[in-house]
């Protein structure tokens, strides 16, 4: 069976006779296997994939005319995602055994255009991590060296697609957990404008933040896919209203754009000198396309991690209080009274970082200290998005390193929780401010491992960011 990048590729080979659905879900379920230890699924749905493939190929016999678009998609979700009957835990023991009663509004478009789900993937407790390594399941691993983090918190959702297990995943970006996984791995991966795609069904961690993005091998399938699954709610009350255009039709590039950057990011002494060579290659080569590429001031980038972890630890707090051994999931059994089951249920159930955050959200948040942290956190908030959308009137796009360094080594910021905060500096802003980003694969570091980059448009602009991402990755010469 040949690798396929594309949906029009799977598409163009079922209908030719190359290949069956059939034979296209046993392909990738060959791949899980094989890449068993890269740790990426923690639950196949191996049986139900394959009678899907079933139904659509007698549904494709008896009238191809009624197909979704998606037909031919096997797609990975993120265990943070809902699917109805389907265990969901957010990489936590705490929500050990279980099965949502419901679909995510988003699986449910996917499902309706004729997609199959293969599995859910490994990620971060409760998508809090930039490694991919608090997961009660273990980590996941790299494909391009097991040795190194995928990145997170979506690390499970973008080895899905790095080692050929899928050809789509979903995944969740609070302050980055799409682009930087994607970057680390050498796959493209966008987050759209918060609430475009709804949040109903997708396990809360910073509610003003979190947002459902894709992962895939190209533009054209992650607009196919957006177009599908965006679009206003009513179980959310904070998705977008607006009309959702046909991205996967608006795909052309219109002429010379105007790009920023900071040169604050670019030379920031935290930044890998690969990547910093990589940022200037990719400048120098916008410029050669006739592009205009200015550098403008930001007077923020230091503050947009101390504000982010400020307010999404206290919303964070918030949200996890549900989960409290009464009502569902796990409970502890060396509980003697209800007290000891809060207690004991939420201190067993919870792993360390997602302690951590609770506490520091619960500290933010206490009498005394409100107006000191998360009242000035969202002021500063205010200023981010001030000077953004500043930006964002005389520019087109904004280009961004999407994570400092290339992969690291498995462990080696587990010890040291702000140095995993600062892996997320250069994509926080996107969710502070809630625009669209979207991370592309660039080239090779000279350790071997992907470099990415990220762009980043204004807010509802993701029309214009993907068809402009097309033409960058389809054009860019990597290296």
């Amino acid at each position: 069976m040949p690798r396929f990048s594309t949906l029009t590729q799977v598409q163009d080979a079922l209908q030719s006779g190359a290949t069956t659905l059939v034979d296209l879900v046993e392909y990738y379920l060959y791949k899980i296997e094989e890449n068993r230890a890269l740790n990426i699924y923690v639950e196949v749905f191996e049986e139900e994939a394959l009678e899907k493939a079933r139904q659509l190929e007698q549904k494709y016999r008896d009238n191809p005319a009624q197909l979704g678009r998606l037909f031919g998609a096997i797609v990975s979700i993120k265990d943070v995602i809902c699917y109805q009957g389907h265990t969901v835990t957010a990489g936590s023991k705490i929500l050990s055994g279980f099965q949502s009663l419901f679909s995510a509004t988003a699986v449910e478009r996917l499902l309706a255009e004729d997609a199959i789900i293969i599995g859910r993937t490994n990620c971060d407790e409760f998508a809090m991590g930039s490694t991919n390594e608090t997961s009660y399941y273990g980590p996941v691993r790299n494909a391009a060296d097991p040795t190194k983090v995928p990145g997170g918190s979506s690390g499970g959702s973008a080895v899905s697609v790095q080692a050929d297990t899928c050809l789509l995943a979903l995944g969740s970006d609070t302050g980055g957990s799409v682009r930087q996984p994607a970057a680390l791995c050498g796959v493209i991966g966008m987050k759209p404008t918060y609430g475009r795609i709804s949040r109903h069904g997708l396990l809360a961690y910073g509610s003003s933040f979190d947002q459902i993005g894709i992962l895939a091998h190209n533009v054209d399938d992650i607009a196919l896919t957006l177009e599908i699954i965006a679009g206003q709610d009513e179980f959310d009350g904070t998705s977008s209203q607006s009309p959702v255009p046909a991205y996967s039709q608006l795909l052309n590039a219109k002429g010379p754009v105007k790009v920023a950057y900071f040169d604050t990011a670019v030379h920031h002494p935290k930044l890998d000198s690969g990547i910093q060579a990589q940022c200037l290659r990719m400048i120098d080569w916008l410029k050669a396309q006739g592009h205009t590429v200015e550098s403008v001031p930001f007077d923020y980038l230091d503050y947009i991690i101390p504000a982010y972890y400020v307010l999404t630890t206290a919303e964070a707090s918030s949200n996890l209080s549900r989960y409290d051994g009464i009502r569902f999931g796990y409970r502890s059994p060396n509980a003697k009274n209800l007290e000891e089951t809060y207690k004991k249920s939420r201190s067993e159930g919870f792993g360390q970082e997602v302690k951590r955050r609770i506490m520091l959200g619960a500290f933010v948040l206490s009498s005394g200290y409100y107006d000191a942290y998360y009242t000035k956190a969202q002021k500063v908030r205010r200023l981010i998005t001030e000077q953004t959308d500043a930006i964002f009137a005389e520019y087109d796009f904004l280009l961004m390193p999407a994570a400092p360094t290339p992969a690291w080594n498995l462990g080696e910021s587990l010890e040291d929780p702000v140095a995993m905060y600062l892996a997320d500096i250069f994509t926080v802003q996107a969710n502070m401010v809630g625009i669209p980003g979207i991370a592309l694969p660039v080239g090779t570091h000279e350790s071997g491992l992907p470099v990415g980059l990220q762009f980043m448009a204004g807010k509802l602009q993701e029309a214009e960011l993907l068809a402009f991402a097309k033409q960058v990755s389809e054009s860019y010469p990597q290296q």
